[in-house]
Parts: structure tokens; C-alpha cells; sequence
């Protein structure tokens, strides 16, 4: 404010007379009412210093990775900088990498494969980890390869193996969390043969892709994967009925599970997957052991 000759009793009698408010400490509005998402954004940086930059849930918000809502603007600023988190309004992080991190844009925020990197390692768990980040580069156009040179450059304190093993598993054409878990919870555990992940099939001219196959372990069979709440949507409801029918067309056994079925009934999952894998072909003699010990096969 001093910039624009305004004094601290200037300051301090627009406050009391009620046209300013005070947003942060040092930051200040020069209007009343609510502030809009811009304005909350502009004050988080101001407040952070001349070098703060949009970070972790804020900056995914600003690449369209993770949809805004309502909560305080995550910022990061140089490690010496004395700024301090302002419960509800500003969350702040600092980085010694802070010139590496920062992308030119307006606002300013972290690049896209370092606000993954910073998702991850913010989160509760190592599992969590690994599935933020599955799920967040299945959203985004960001290669494996260029996440791992961010991890190789900014290898993170927090949750490396994990996020080594997510980064795997995206390489290995995993997309979301719901994948890994089937990944997991269902062929790993009951001791199915692993699919092959993100198959193409041509459906009306268009490349779409299917979750599992298993046509490599001589059955001619689909497992769908369905995490998206957007099914309803005329244009996604349209598309999967096209492959429904191309499925059926080509002789396709398939089957669809949700996150619900197998995060609590792995065992059902498994056991239908089986049957039906057996049904179409494949010779389960040899098949890795169970290691389930929820259900009783063997």
C-alpha cells in the first residue's frame, strides 16, 4: 500500500470505516464481501512474498488436473522465507528448489510433473502415494519419462519406493487407483494371470481402449473397469455401448466391476474372473499361488 501512497493511518481508517478488510497479514482488499477464487489467489501470493508460487492442490486446480474446490490456496515459497500457514485461507510449503519447480504462468505455479511429485508425497499413506500417482498422470498427457526425470532430479524424502512403484505400474499401462487395486487385490492375490492393461480396439473408426485382456493367456476376455462418475453422460453412456456391442460382436466374453466390488468383495471378483477365464480357454495348472487370506481357495 505504501507503493501506492497510502500510510498506516490510511490503512487504518479505511479498516474501521468498514470499505477495506484485512485478508492476511500485510494484505489487505480494497472492497468488501467475499473474495473470488482470483482475488484469494492473488492475496495467497502477496501474503507469500515475491518469489511464492501456487503449489500442490491449488497448482492441480490451475492445470485442470483436479477440480476446484472450496478450501485455503496452497502456495511455496524459498525455505528461508518466514511466511507461516493461515488456517483457513493460505497453506504454506517451502522448497530449496523453489527456481527449478516454478512454471511461467500467470498466476505463477509449480510445473505439472512437480505438483504430481508434491501431491504424492503430502499424502497419508505409501499406497496413497502410489495411487495419486497412477491416478493423476492417467489424467494428464505427462509421460512416465518425464516424471521420472523430476523424481530423478527432485528425488522426494517422502514415499520414493512408492512413488517408483506407481510410476511402474503407469508404465506398465495401469490408469487409475481402481486398476492397481484390481492389480492387486484380484489377480495378484487369488492367483489370476496378469492382463494386458490399455488394449486398443477399433470400435466405428475410432481407437478406443479396453482396461484388461487376457486373449495372451488364450482367453479371449475383458475386464472393464468402471471408477468414473460420469457414466451418464450421453457421450461416454453412447461409447461404451458401441463396445459393449463390438465385444459381442466379436465373441467377446466381458466382464464390468466397480470400485465398490473390488475394494469389498475381491474373493467374488476373483472367483467370476476365474470361471470365466477357465471357460474361454485358459489352462489354470500352473497359475501363480493364492495368497488371499480372506477366501478359501487354493
Amino acid at each position: 500500500m505504501h507503493a501506492y501512497g497510502q500510510t498506516m493511518s490510511d490503512i487504518r481508517a479505511n479498516l474501521a470505516a468498514g470499505r477495506w478488510q484485512r485478508v492476511l497479514p500485510r494484505v489487505y482488499s480494497t472492497f468488501t464481501g467475499d473474495l473470488s477464487r482470483s482475488a484469494k489467489i492473488q492475496a495467497a501470493l502477496l501474503y507469500g512474498g515475491g518469489y511464492a508460487i501456487l503449489s500442490h492442490r491449488t497448482a492441480a486446480e490451475e492445470w485442470k488436473i483436479l477440480p476446484v474446490i472450496e478450501g485455503p490456496v496452497e502456495i511455496t515459497v524459498p525455505y528461508t522465507f518466514s511466511a507461516i500457514s493461515q488456517a483457513p485461507f493460505v497453506i504454506v510449503h517451502r522448497s530449496r528448489a523453489l527456481p527449478h519447480i516454478a512454471a511461467g504462468t500467470n498466476p505463477p505455479r509449480s510445473n505439472v510433473t512437480d505438483t504430481i511429485l508434491d501431491l504424492a508425497t503430502a499424502q497419508r499413506t505409501p499406497h496413497q502415494a502410489t495411487n495419486t500417482i497412477v491416478d493423476l498422470l492417467g489424467r494428464t498427457r505427462t509421460s512416465v519419462a518425464a516424471m521420472e526425470a523430476c523424481v530423478l532430479v527432485r528425488p522426494p524424502f517422502r514415499y520414493r519406493p512408492a512413488i517408483r512403484y506407481g510410476l511402474a505400474l503407469v508404465g506398465g499401462g495401469l490408469m487409475s487407483a481402481l486398476e492397481v487395486a484390481y492389480l492387486e487385490k484380484v489377480e495378484d492375490e487369488h492367483g489370476l494371470p496378469r492382463g494386458n492393461r490399455q488394449t486398443p480396439i477399433e470400435v466405428d473408426g475410432k481407437t478406443l481402449w479396453e482396461d484388461v485382456t487376457y486373449d495372451d493367456h488364450g482367453a479371449a476376455m475383458t475386464v472393464r473397469l468402471d471408477g468414473r462418475a460420469t457414466h451418464a453422460m450421453a457421450g461416454i453412456a453412447f461409447r461404451d455401448r458401441r463396445r459393449d456391442n463390438a465385444a459381442e460382436l466379436a465373441g467377446r466374453a466381458r466382464l464390468v466391476y466397480g470400485w465398490h466390488d473390488v475394494q469389498t468383495s475381491p474373493c467374488e471378483v476373483a472367483a467370476e474372473v476365474r470361471t470365466i477365464l477357465v471357460r474361454e480357454g485358459w489352462n489354470p495348472a500352473g497359475a501363480r499361488t493364492t495368497t488371499c487370506s480372506q477366501c478359501g481357495e487354493r
